[in-house]
């Protein structure tokens, strides 16, 4: 199986099959093809289907087979970048809901509940979010510019909510409040904070849909 990622910030994610190579999506994920591929709608255990649900993802996934030599490909719903992690068995990353694009059979999707309470309630990244879980080569779509960062253990990113990506299963997320009454009011930074800890490989994302409406909002008149 070979892949290319071509289209700057409006990236297009094209799969070249061998004959019995499979891709798995949400139901309607793929864009194009060519080629001989068999498209199947499997729900698996009524487990897997709803922790799905919960992770904003579909009940039910597609499955692409390559009944010969073929192509595939997934684009990216909102421009940014799309973002390819190899996991080997049992390896997870974590990541905001509707993040997962494709990946090839054997890697799971399911949900991942914040431990701690206050990061999922305040966090901006929600207190479900997904967790994909290897073998198999995964892609993702982030919104806007995705910087990444190699953390060490202990070592602390602080950044604003809602721009944390995608994070190894080994780092955690947290919530602090920003200190400072005078910074709460005038310092334009909000009320808290997203701090994740490594060890661990961080994605962080610049624009995403949510801050993106509120820029527009402001410029659409009103209804008479």
């Amino acid at each position: 199986m070979q892949y290319r990622i071509e289209g700057g910030s409006l990236p297009a994610l094209i799969i070249n099959l061998n004959p019995g190579e499979v891709i798995v999506s949400e139901v309607g994920g793929r864009t194009w093809s060519r080629g001989p591929i068999q498209t199947e709608t499997k729900g698996g255990s009524a487990g897997k289907a709803l922790g799905r649900m919960l992770a904003g993802e579909s009940l039910f996934m597609s499955h692409y087979t390559a009944l010969g030599s073929a192509e595939i490909a997934f684009t990216s719903s909102f421009p940014g970048r799309i973002v390819a992690r190899e996991l080997q068995e049992g390896q997870s990353v974590i990541c905001q809901k509707s993040a997962f694009l494709c990946a090839t059979e054997g890697v799971t999707l399911s949900a991942y509940l914040q431990k701690k309470l206050g990061a999922g309630l305040m966090g901006g990244e929600g207190f479900i979010m997904q967790k994909v879980t290897g073998p198999g080569l995964a892609f993702f779509e982030f919104d806007g510019y995705c910087p990444e960062y190699n953390l060490e253990a202990g070592e602390e990113l602080v950044c604003d909510t809602g721009v944390l990506a995608m994070m190894d299963d080994t780092c955690t997320m947290d919530v602090r409040m920003v200190k400072g009454a005078k910074n709460i009011l005038l310092g334009g930074e909000g009320l808290v904070d997203t701090v994740i800890t490594g060890p661990g490989k961080v994605y962080l994302q610049t624009m995403t849909v949510s801050d993106l409406a509120k820029l527009i909002i402001p410029f659409i008149p009103e209804k008479k």
